[in-house]
């Protein structure tokens, strides 16, 4: 059988049943790659974020004399995606990524011919913890803003000030497949996900892709 056809029937085969399992569990698949989604644990599916793209944004005063600020932006003062507040709040963030670790999968592609470690690690999905960030949103005249930083004037007496980042824990279900368990509760309010440019995310331009939701 020719090496590349047997190599699509072994993907095929096994994303068939590409369900994210850890422990026993299984995970709903998301609809679309590279983006992050609610996990609604009590159902076991999972909603789509509001979903934008914003270049940095840099504001000054007076030249930089009354200050500055660097921030990304998505429209609207709230979003349309509402999360009840609770305890551990999850979000699944998936690359489309495969894992092709299996015995049975690796039998397949030494049987033909095929080296089963071509198809293992990080080139297929790395840990989301340097690309992902959880901000706490800073809503202003019909835009939700992530302000990165945001620096006083020169006679200004007021300290640094950025947006509050939100700690998660990241819990790797399979390759290209994580769970993002938020370690706090969120208060009510807004918040957006960012994902830095880089494996699909982002655009040509610089863009960063950003991921919103509210807490009622």
């Amino acid at each position: 059988m020719n090496k590349y056809l047997a190599l699509t029937l072994i993907i095929s085969t096994i994303s068939a049943g590409a369900m994210g399992q850890a422990g026993g569990k299984e995970y709903p698949q998301p609809e679309f790659s590279n983006e992050v989604s609610w996990y609604n644990k009590d159902n076991n599916t999972l909603t789509r974020l509001e979903k934008g793209l914003s270049k940095m944004d840099t504001k000054t005063k007076a030249g930089g004399m009354g200050g500055a600020e660097n921030s990304y932006s998505i429209e609207g003062e709230k979003s349309p995606v509402r999360i009840i507040a609770g305890n551990n709040l999850s979000f699944i963030y998936a690359t489309g990524a495969t894992d092709f670790s299996s015995a049975v999968s690796d039998s397949m592609m030494r049987a033909n011919g095929m080296d089963p470690n071509m198809m293992k690690g990080g080139g297929m999905g790395g840990d989301p913890s340097n690309l992902v960030t959880l901000y706490a949103a800073d809503p202003s005249k019909n835009v939700r803003k992530v302000i990165l930083m945001k620096m006083p004037g020169m006679f200004g007496g007021k300290k640094l000030k950025s947006s509050d980042k939100q700690s998660f824990s990241v819990r790797k279900i399979k390759d290209g497949y994580w769970e993002l368990v938020v370690d706090k509760p969120l208060k009510k309010g807004e918040y957006i996900f960012t994902v830095a440019g880089g494996a699909g995310m982002g655009s040509m331009d610089g863009s960063t892709t950003l991921f919103a939701f509210g807490v009622d």
